[in-house]
C-alpha cells in the first residue's frame, strides 16, 4: 500500500532523527574535542621588563645595571603527564561513544515496543468494530422479534447496553492508538500528528533462545565497553595523580640591551636558566591518588552491578517471551476455535428458539474477549522479544555503521 510505513523504516528514522540520540552524539563530539586540549603543551610565556632604573632620574644611561629585557619561557610537564591526560580524555570519549551505541540499541527497543502496541491497538479496533456490526445485527433481530411479539424487551435493552459498552471500548482504543502514534512519531523525530499507515498484522514469533547463551552474549553490549573505558579512565587518572608527585620544569632565556652611553660601553647581556615546581603539598596528592584508587574499585563494582541487572533483565524477558508464546499458541489452537464453535452453535440454536438471546450475546462477547486476549498475548510476546534483543545485544549487528566520534580510539 502506497504511503505505508514499515518497522525497518521507522528504525532508520529513529537512528537519524531521535533528539535524545542526537544529544548524546553531541556529548561524544564534545568529549572528543577535549583530548587535544588536555594533552597539549602549555603556551610559552613572553616577558618584557625595564630593569634597574634609578628612582631619582629614571634614565637608562646612568647606572650600568640599567637595561631593557625580553624573556621567553616554556614550561614542560614531567615526562608522562601529557600522555596520561590524553589517556584520561580518550577513555572518556570512547566511553561516551560506547554509551551512544548502546543508546541506539535501547532506542530500537522503544520503537519496536511502540510499534507492537500500535499494531495491537489497530487490530483490537478492527475486532471491536466488527463486533459492533454483529451487535447491530442482533439489535435489529431482537427489535424485529419484539415488534411481532416473539421477543422480550429486556433482550433489546441488553443488546443496546452491550453496544454502548463496545462503543466505550472503541473510544478507549482510539485514544490509546492516537497516543501511541504520537509516541512513535516522537521517537523517530517527526511531528507527533504525522499519519502512520500500516499494513502489518501481529503474528507470533517462532524464535527459540537459551538463557545461558543470551547472558553470555550480553558481553557484546556497548555498555560493557563503557564500563571498561571507565575503569581504564580511572586507572589513567591514578597514573596521573602519581605523576603529580614529580615536578614540572621551565626553561627560559632572556636578552638584555643597555644604553650605549653607559661608562662601560653599554654592552648587551644574555641569560638562560631552568626552574622547577616544588610538589610539597603531599596531603593533596595523597588524597588524589586515594580518590583514583577508589574510582578504579568503583568502576569495577558498577560493572558487576550492571551485569547482574542485565542477567536479571534477560531472564525476565525470556520468561515473559516464552509464557506469552505458549499462551498465544493456546488461544490459537484451542480456545479460539472452541469459542468460535460455541458462538456458531449458539447462533444456530437461537435462530430456532432453542436458546435465550442472553446466551447468544454472552457467547459473542466471550469470543470477542478471547480474540482480544489472543492478540494481546502475541503483542506481549513481541514486546518481550524487543526487550530481549536490547538487553542481550541481539540487534547489535543490525545497527547501521555509524559513530558519533571521528577518528579512532
Amino acid at each position: 500500500m502506497e504511503g505505508t510505513v514499515t518497522l525497518e523504516q521507522l528504525l532508520r528514522e529513529g537512528d537519524q532523527n531521535n533528539p535524545g540520540l542526537i544529544r548524546i552524539a553531541e556529548q561524544v563530539v564534545a568529549a572528543q574535542t577535549k583530548i587535544d586540549q588536555v594533552a597539549s603543551m602549555p603556551d610559552p610565556t613572553l616577558s618584557l621588563a625595564l630593569s634597574s632604573y634609578p628612582i631619582e632620574s629614571l634614565t637608562a644611561d646612568e647606572s650600568p645595571m640599567t637595561g631593557n629585557e625580553i624573556r621567553l619561557a616554556q614550561t614542560y610537564p614531567f615526562f608522562g603527564k601529557l600522555s596520561a591526560r590524553r589517556s584520561v580524555a580518550s577513555q572518556q570519549a570512547f566511553g561516551f561513544d560506547a554509551a551512544y551505541q548502546d543508546a541506539r540499541l535501547q532506542l530500537r527497543q522503544k520503537i519496536k515496543d511502540a510499534w507492537v502496541r500500535l499494531l495491537f491497538q489497530r487490530q483490537a479496533l478492527i475486532l471491536t468494530q466488527r463486533n459492533l456490526e454483529l451487535i447491530d445485527d442482533f439489535i435489529t433481530l431482537t427489535e424485529t422479534r419484539y415488534a411481532v411479539g416473539s421477543g422480550l424487551q429486556q433482550n433489546v435493552l441488553k443488546a443496546h447496553l452491550q453496544r454502548s459498552k463496545q462503543l466505550d471500548q472503541l473510544l478507549l482504543l482510539q485514544q490509546q492508538e492516537e497516543a501511541t502514534r504520537a509516541e512513535l512519531n516522537s521517537l523517530v523525530g517527526h511531528a507527533t500528528d504525522r499519519p502512520l499507515l500500516t499494513n502489518t498484522e501481529l503474528s507470533p514469533a517462532s524464535d527459540r533462545f537459551e538463557l545461558d547463551a543470551l547472558q553470555e552474549g550480553a558481553e557484546r553490549r556497548p555498555l560493557e565497553q563503557v564500563y571498561r573505558a571507565q575503569r581504564e579512565q580511572a586507572q589513567a587518572q591514578r597514573d596521573l595523580a602519581r605523576l603529580d608527585y614529580r615536578p614540572d620544569f621551565t626553561l627560559w632565556g632572556s636578552y638584555r640591551w643597555r644604553d650605549d652611553g653607559l661608562s662601560d660601553g653599554g654592552g648587551d647581556f644574555v641569560s638562560a636558566g631552568v626552574s622547577f615546581s616544588l610538589p610539597v603539598r603531599r596531603e593533596r596528592r595523597h588524597a588524589a591518588v586515594a580518590e583514583a584508587d577508589s574510582a578504579v574499585r568503583l568502576s569495577h563494582q558498577r560493572r558487576n552491578e550492571w551485569r547482574n541487572q542485565v542477567d536479571l533483565d534477560i531472564h525476565r524477558a525470556l520468561t515473559a517471551f516464552e509464557q506469552a508464546g505458549r499462551l498465544a499458541e493456546l488461544y490459537q489452537t484451542g480456545i479460539l476455535p472452541q469459542a468460535n464453535q460455541t458462538f456458531q452453535a449458539t447462533l444456530s440454536a437461537y435462530r430456532v428458539d432453542q436458546v435465550d438471546f442472553l446466551d447468544l450475546l454472552d457467547a459473542l462477547m466471550t469470543l470477542y474477549r478471547y480474540q482480544i486476549d489472543h492478540i494481546r498475548a502475541v503483542s506481549e510476546q513481541r514486546r518481550s522479544l524487543a526487550k530481549l534483543e536490547a538487553a542481550a545485544a541481539l540487534d547489535i549487528d543490525l545497527l547501521p555503521n555509524q559513530t558519533a566520534v571521528s577518528g579512532e580510539r
